[in-house]
């Protein structure tokens, strides 16, 4: 099977995530990175991108999204992994020209952005991934499958949280400085940056959608403009009830992603930092522990597992999922065929969702935690 030939915008020498990206593109082998601009100045994308060898480095995204598009060998995809301000400009430009994007979350750092590159997204003949990629963990899909089965019964109670403690003080180096500006993170700070995660997780997970939040937004570290901390209710559409709590600045806290549901029949328990364990528990009898790829893992964890049980399967490969996932989708529309059913991954709806989510925490902590219901 060809390669799909990949590029990026973002990324460069100094960013995490943009290595992220690159590592689980090419984990399956299902992508060759060739072009790049890669940094906020054509000198730091010119030296980034000898870095990694790329063929092609351009100054900036639009100059790239024109010329790629002019070639016969020109990029199919391209990996979006800026500060999130940059995310709308840079996925119009390609997407207007047919290429497939792939974008890091949240999806923009404003909602009127988003709204426009969901239209953006839906006049173009490309496809949009976004990076949700706790949603490609194969014990996520197995609850996932467990809940549509109906096997907790009707679901009543959501709980998830997101906490970390990496901005438990103020800090100066990149990462942190473009994560506390409201200028390029947007207006929420945790809310934005992990609360996303674990409002898309609770979602995706059970299928169910949010009508309405009611938001407490901390920032605890003093001068930051950004919450640092959020505890968020949620009323789900069909009754379900749920919390999220969302936090950097709760010490001993690395990256504690959990979900809890409960429904009539019994309960589910997922933790990103063990993530090969799904807990499930039929009411009223003793709790069952489901292992990747071991006794009673079902198909939708088993498409997206690589070696057998025992053998610990983790952030990168959950990650990569996403890109496969994102490759077999590709592959299709170039073969003229509709997306297949069981490919599963993040679209610009869901991005949407995410920034949804954000405005309507930041407005209702403004109003003293008041309800308000999500701007679909």
């Amino acid at each position: 099977m060809s390669r799909i030939k990949l590029g990026m915008v973002g990324g460069g020498n100094d960013a995490f995530i943009g290595a992220v990206h690159r590592i689980a593109s090419r984990i399956d082998d299902r992508f060759e990175l060739v072009a790049g601009a890669l940094s906020s100045t054509p000198e730091k994308s010119q030296a980034s991108g000898e870095a990694l060898g790329l063929p092609r480095i351009y100054d900036d995204f639009k100059q790239m999204a024109q010329r790629e598009a002019r070639r016969k060998d020109g990029i199919d995809a391209v990996s979006i992994v800026t500060p999130n301000h940059v995310h709308y400009a840079a996925a119009r430009e390609f997407l207007k020209r047919g290429i497939h994007v792939i974008c890091d979350k949240p999806l923009t750092s404003t909602l009127a952005d988003a709204k426009k590159l969901v239209k953006a997204a839906e006049d173009s003949n490309a496809l949009f991934i976004l990076t949700h990629n706790y949603t490609g963990y194969p014990m996520v899909r197995q609850a996932r499958e467990m809940i549509a089965n109906g096997d907790i019964g009707a679901i009543r109670v959501v709980q998830v949280e997101y906490p970390q403690d990496w901005l438990t003080v103020e800090q100066d180096f990149k990462q942190a400085e473009w994560r506390t500006d409201p200028a390029r993170s947007g207006a929420g700070g945790s809310t934005g940056d992990i609360g996303t995660h674990a409002f898309n997780l609770a979602c995706f997970v059970t299928g169910l959608e949010v009508e309405s939040l009611a938001a407490d937004l901390t920032a605890f570290v003093p001068e930051r403009q950004v919450d640092d901390n959020g505890h968020v209710m949620l009323r789900f559409e069909g009754g379900a009830k749920g919390m999220l709590w969302c936090s950097q600045v709760a010490p001993g806290n690395e990256n504690a992603l959990r979900i809890r549901v409960y429904g009539d029949k019994g309960g589910l328990e997922w933790a990103q930092e063990d993530p090969n364990y799904l807990w499930h528990t039929p009411f009223g009898e003793p709790k069952r522990l489901i292992t990747r790829n071991g006794a009673g893992a079902g198909d939708a964890a088993a498409r997206v597992s690589r070696i057998p049980p025992g053998h610990p399967e983790g952030y990168l490969e959950g990650f990569a999922n996403i890109y496969t996932e994102a490759a077999d989708a590709i592959m299709a529309t170039k073969a003229g065929k509709g997306v297949p059913a069981d490919v599963l991954y993040p679209t610009v709806h869901d991005g949407l969702k995410g920034v949804q989510f954000v405005s309507a925490c930041v407005k209702s902590s403004a109003r003293n935690a008041a309800w308000v219901k999500l701007d679909h």
